[in-house]
């Protein structure tokens, strides 16, 4: 029986073949970009799922709460770690996580210098590798890191620098041109899913502030990972916490200073706190691909529907005479699900080809290694079988409800008509209801490109364009080299400025601390703390409002604040504030000697913080060259020449500032993309469909064309009349996507702090589009019907 239905199905799919290749593009293009999002999300939701206490495991955060805001940060007090050891019997391993960096060497066997580069290591304890349970292909994790100058390498970074990895352990590897490091073990490469991507792993006892004790400074450079006992839910521990915050924080600093456990699998999708791998997908950001993929799908199987349904007068006599026949209505219901799922069938495949044409160019825009193997991968198996199941059914039920249910009688007489066949209503509602979808993407489309140029356009308070942030070595002998660094470049042609610093004016890498000025109690709020030299100003274009710069200076001996840091200070005048003494962490109080403009030290997404720079040397990391524009290509090469003359030992690396405030955005520019190119392949289903459903429409009134032809009606007036329906639908459309959109990208936008104002003009363009589309789809099928000979319609009633 399923043979035969399924010949019937060819047959018929092919009988129709026009609307068959209108059904199988609409439902293959749809499929695809579901298979393409199914593979995206199931590879960000597959982020740090591959350790065994995986459910166990949280890191521990820092929250602020202050009276005009509040404040996030993944790390915590350096001391924090062995007083959660001591105060908290519920946790049964407890570690840091210190991110750090330099520049590694690695000798051959003759002693001759073979790898020289720069590094991201991490300083871990061996209870790091009993909550993560990395493998190890050699060495003890519990005695590998217990002593200092020891380091463990991935199986990656161990064959890099020693050719196999089963030569490592008992060689050195020099660190900082100070330390010989010993390797003591090599681990199994981790995956690229994790966010914390551990591949040089230092002893903890290396790191030279292993044994702080100040509480009040927080680097986002230190985390810590605890492991809970098996039963204990951080609900759980809030009342230890409280009582730990008031055991180990100042009086001032506990009633604003909270800590919080949050989950290994809610670290990829926090936007709050980050992660050293860099790589966040926030939870909004996929609902919004889900919800685009559902879109899709739904669009694709309203186009079934509809073309179906209308079809549906053409096989009413078919229908007829199988009933006549003897075929029950399951029977018929069956044959007609046969011909979806078959179309389904060529829709997936075709689909699974377009995907795997799609993935190299979405593997790009992701920067993620994104697979589409059912070996590698069997849920995607699953995935298929499931779309197929579900695009089948809910293509294919409800066309043949209709058309197995037509009466023999009225079939056979054909007297079937597109009042009772089914659907007139319902395919106009359908319609409605593509075109809300598509104005609803189109909408979205429009205001993400409008947020995402308001970004890259938005005065940030200082000038961001051709400054080259060039890493420089922060050991003692590096720092007697600056100053001569510092004028041989300034020298140079194309360069119009320089300063060195720790951090460029807007950095996701930063470190705030404490601050006092009014007795001696701390404030209760923090500092951004941005050490630089006298220079930093001039090379930003930083805008004084009162008070001068830093003088030269090689340690703290004043201040220089933002405008922010003026109001938390309760000075209305930026005059007021010169003179005043401020303290800053656990430094000696220095006084005041400008205020410059605020300026965006953070994403677009967070307030400006209260800022302090200062100068000192010691904390300097990179120096800052303002470069000419037209001159970059040739300034660039001159500086990497002296910069390699000053610092022989070490590796010059570098970004240009443009690229650091870029990469804040990455995901956002990712999601504009994605937007821009699923409202486009919506637009197309949906108007392939209309185009479709027009014709069909246009073939069934072929005679009322022709008939008004003959008593006198114009093209333009069978036009206007073919078009008026399409035209009304698509505007009820309009005002059933204008409020849900709204909705929807206002809250989007309310994840900005700064943001654009949500104007009609979106809609405006989106009806325009939506409308414009809709009458040169459908006028050229009008006039195509409207040209045809009224002859040949009417010489054989």
């Amino acid at each position: 029986m399923f043979k035969l239905n399924l010949k019937i199905a060819l047959r018929n799919l092919w009988k129709y073949k026009g609307y068959t290749l209108i059904n199988i593009a609409g439902l293959s293009i749809g499929m695809a970009s579901c298979i393409l999002i199914f593979i995206f999300i199931r590879y960000q939701m597959s982020f740090d799922q591959q350790f065994k206490y995986k459910d166990r495991i949280f890191r521990v955060v820092s929250y602020w709460k202050y009276a005009d805001g509040e404040e996030y940060q993944r790390g915590v007090p350096i001391p924090l770690m062995p007083a959660l050891r001591n105060d908290f019997a519920q946790m049964e391993q407890v570690a840091p996580l210190q991110r750090g960096g330099g520049i590694v060497r690695v000798k051959d066997d003759s002693g001759r210098e073979k790898i020289k580069e720069a590094v991201t290591l991490f300083y871990v304890e061996p209870q790091f590798f009993k909550i993560f349970d990395y493998k190890w292909l050699q060495g003890n994790p519990q005695e590998a890191l217990s002593s200092p100058n020891t380091v463990a390498l991935s199986e990656e970074m161990a064959t890099k620098y020693f050719g196999d990895w089963r030569k490592a352990v008992g060689q050195t590897i020099n660190y900082q041109n100070k330390k010989d490091l010993k390797v003591t073990g090599v681990f199994e490469n981790i995956l690229e899913n994790t966010s914390n991507p551990v591949k040089i792993a230092v002893s903890y006892l290396t790191y030279n502030k292993h044994d702080d004790k100040n509480w009040g400074n927080v680097s986002s450079g230190t985390e810590c990972y605890v492991l809970l006992k098996e039963g204990i839910h951080p609900a759980d521990l809030k009342a230890g916490m409280r009582k730990f915050i008031e055991k180990y924080y100042d009086e001032e600093d506990r009633t604003r200073t909270q800590h919080f456990f949050q989950p290994l699998s809610e670290i990829h999708y926090d936007g709050h706190y980050g992660n050293f791998a860099g790589k966040l997908m926030p939870k909004s950001q996929i609902l919004g691909l889900i919800v685009i993929g559902l879109f899709l799908l739904i669009t694709a199987c309203i186009n079934f529907i509809n073309l179906e349904t209308a079809q549906a007068i053409s096989r009413s006599k078919e229908v007829g005479v199988r009933k006549v026949m003897g075929s029950l209505r399951r029977q018929l219901i069956t044959q007609f699900l046969t011909e979806t799922f078959t179309i389904t069938l060529i829709a997936l495949v075709l689909a699974c080809a377009l995907t795997e044409l799609a993935l190299p160019g979405m593997a790009s825009l992701f920067k993620e290694r994104i697979s589409f193997s059912l070996l590698e991968h069997p849920v995607v198996f699953v995935f298929l079988a499931g779309l197929v199941v579900l695009v089948g059914f809910l293509a294919g039920f409800y066309p043949a409800m209709v058309m197995s249910g037509f009466s023999p009688v009225l079939a056979i007489k054909n007297k079937i008509s597109s009042a009772n066949s089914g659907g007139l209503g319902l395919r106009k509602a359908l319609v409605v209801v593509q075109f809300s979808i598509t104005i609803i993407l189109v909408i979205g489309t429009l205001v993400v490109l409008a947020q995402m140029k308001y970004m890259r356009e938005k005065p940030l308070g200082f000038n961001s364009k051709s400054v080259a942030l060039i890493d420089v070595p922060a050991d003692s002998l590096s720092l007697q080299k600056f100053d001569g660094l510092k004028e041989k470049i300034i020298k140079l042609p194309g360069v119009l400025n320089a300063s060195f610093c720790m951090t460029s004016p807007s950095s996701d890498d930063n470190n705030f601390t404490s601050i006092t000025y009014r007795n001696d109690k701390d404030e209760d709020f923090q500092v951004n703390t941005k050490p630089a030299d006298q220079d930093y100003f001039k090379t930003f274009d930083l805008k004084l409002i009162a008070g001068r710069g830093l003088s030269k200076n090689d340690t703290i001996a004043e201040y220089v604040i933002n405008e922010t840091l003026l109001k938390k200070m309760n000075l209305a005048n930026p005059e007021d504030a010169l003179g005043k003494m401020i303290k800053i962490g656990g430094r000696a109080r220095s006084p005041i000697v400008g205020v410059t403009k605020d300026f965006n030290n953070l994403t677009l997404k967070e307030a400006i913080s209260p800022i302090a720079i200062f100068s000192s040397k010691k904390h300097v990391s990179m120096i800052a060259v303002k470069l000419e524009t037209k001159n970059m290509m040739t300034a660039m090469p001159a500086i990497e020449k002296i910069w390699n003359a000053t610092f022989p030992e070490d590796v010059y690396g570098y970004t240009f500032m443009d690229d650091v405030i870029g990469n804040y955005y990455k995901s956002e520019q990712v999601m504009g993309i994605l937007f821009r190119v699923f409202a486009v392949v919506i637009i197309f289903i949906s108007f392939i469909g209309l185009f479709g459903l027009i014709s069909f429409i246009a073939s069934q009134r072929t005679r009322e064309v022709a008939i008004r032809k003959v008593l006198g009606a114009t093209t333009l007036e069978l036009i206007k009349m073919l078009n008026g329906s399409f035209l009304l639908m698509v505007f009820i459309a309009n005002l059933v996507a204008w409020p849900l959109a709204y909705v929807l990208i206002s809250r989007w936008l309310s994840g900005y702090t700064y943001r654009i104002d949500l104007s009609i003009w979106p809609f405006a363009i989106a009806m325009l589009i939506s409308m414009g589309i809709t009458l040169i789809t459908v006028s050229l099928r009008s006039y195509k019907a409207a040209r045809t000979n009224p002859v040949d319609a009417l010489k054989y009633e």
